[in-house]
């Protein structure tokens, strides 16, 4: 990418100062800015998985003529940068642990004005989804007089990243209803897990009913199910027209051990969900003047 017409671009659209409180929004005769265009903060989501993504950003050298020599610019992790734009911002970012800047010096040739920095970040799957992350890359320093920018301005990426909700996907689904009375209403089918917030998701329909849906909360409390610790859930049916509550999750098992799934081997192994086999196992029933409906489901990512 070529950035053309910059000094005049800069003295247009800028108010920015360089990090030792020059502006150069008067002039760039004579100076040179180490920039990272359009910088500042940014925002860029991850899937909860252990693969490597890479992102880039282009770094920049502000001047009115182009350089007559190399300029090598090398660039760091700053958790100083991150920390002031929290203090700024009124956020609270935290230091995603694994980065690798790919192009830690990157050298800007001689008659051009910029070229690509690379950052590589891994292992989303091992962060929590409800806390904020940032990888902060900042101009550190730069070769031939160049001054690099101020970091809480143009001279870094501060790089947000939001982790999406690691229970969002469609899911296989095997199960029944029971209205009292009346034979298990079998399920069998594929139904989406959708996000409410970070540690939360909804589907749509109780069993084979499909006016009620369910929230489900993947709490930190734990319980272990054939030796696997597992993570309790807090599972609400609620009418999706109204927004309210219109039940709640059985204690222990209730069902017909005659219709599949098949029963638990402990009674009180249900309202959880199993990281290894990646499954949701629910017994939740909602309210009715002729009994309580019953709904028995376990739900397998695809």
């Amino acid at each position: 990418m070529i950035v053309s017409l910059l000094a005049s671009s800069l003295v247009m659209n800028s108010c920015l100062k360089d990090k030792v409180g020059l502006d150069w929004t008067d002039s760039l005769k004579g100076k040179m800015y180490a920039e990272v265009w359009k910088g500042g903060f940014l925002s860029m989501g991850l899937q909860p998985i252990p693969d490597s993504v890479t992102f880039k950003f282009l770094v920049n050298i502000a001047t009115d003529q182009p350089p007559t020599e190399d300029i090598t610019v090398t660039l760091a992790v700053s958790e100083e940068a991150m920390n002031a734009y929290n203090q700024a911002k009124g956020t609270a970012y935290q230091l995603y642990p694994y980065i690798d800047i790919v192009d830690k010096s990157l050298v800007i040739k001689a008659g051009t004005r910029n070229a690509y920095c690379h950052v590589k970040i891994w292992n989303a799957h091992l962060l929590d989804a409800c806390d904020n992350f940032m990888a902060p890359i900042v101009i550190q320093s730069a070769t031939g007089g160049v001054i690099p920018a101020d970091p809480l301005n143009m001279g870094s990426r501060l790089m947000g990243l939001p982790i999406s909700n690691p229970w969002a996907a469609d899911y296989d689904v095997i199960g029944y209803r029971i209205r009292p009375g009346n034979a298990p209403e079998p399920v069998a089918t594929t139904e989406t897990l959708s996000t409410i917030d970070c540690k939360t998701v909804y589907k749509v329909g109780f069993g084979n009913y499909s006016a009620y849906n369910i929230r489900i909360e993947v709490t930190s409390e734990t319980m272990v199910v054939g030796g696997v610790t597992c993570n309790k859930v807090i599972a609400t049916p609620y009418d999706p027209g109204t927004g309210s509550d219109v039940g709640g999750m059985w204690d222990t098992w209730t069902g017909d051990a005659a219709t599949p799934p098949a029963p638990p081997a402990n009674p009180t192994d249900i309202n959880y969900y199993n990281p290894v086999t990646k499954q949701f196992v629910l017994n939740c029933y909602y309210l009715s003047g002729a009994g309580n409906r019953i709904m028995y489901e376990i739900l397998t990512r695809k």
